[in-house]
This record gives structure tokens, C-alpha cells and sequence, in this order.
């Protein structure tokens, strides 16, 4: 009885893990709000929006992000 749980957590883990199958990635290589190259300002910020995975050069364009996100999400589309 112990292994079907086991084996139940791990592929829930597992799932988790990847992020989910439906999430596009993000494939440029500069942030979505100030077109900074990622890494410049220290370790990029990943977020996931909707199926839609994004990456940031820092914090606070996460937050400037969120109060538009429509307007940034056009540069990908």
C-alpha cells in the first residue's frame, strides 16, 4: 500500500516540475518591459501568466508588468 502514494506524489511532483505542458515558453532574450538583456541587472525573473511564460531583467518590472500586463504581452503576440 505504500507504493501506490509514492508513486501517486511523484507524478504530481513531476508535473509540477515542468510547469505544466500548455505554458509557452518566453524566447527572447531581453525583458519584456524595458528590453534590457536578461542577466544584466543580476538573475532574470520568471513568471507564468496564463499559459504564457515571461521573463524580467528585475523586480520591479514585475511590478510594472502587472499594472499593464496587456500591453507588454502584445510584444509577444
Amino acid at each position: 500500500m505504500k507504493k501506490i502514494p509514492t508513486l501517486l506524489s511523484a507524478a504530481v511532483l513531476a508535473s509540477c516540475a515542468t510547469g505544466g505542458s500548455n505554458v509557452k515558453p518566453y524566447l527572447a532574450d531581453t525583458c519584456i518591459v524595458t528590453d534590457n538583456k536578461l542577466g544584466s541587472m543580476g538573475t532574470p525573473v520568471t513568471k507564468v501568466y496564463g499559459d504564457q511564460e515571461v521573463k524580467f531583467c528585475c523586480k520591479p518590472c514585475v511590478a510594472k508588468f502587472e499594472k499593464d500586463p496587456q500591453r507588454y504581452l502584445k510584444k509577444i503576440q
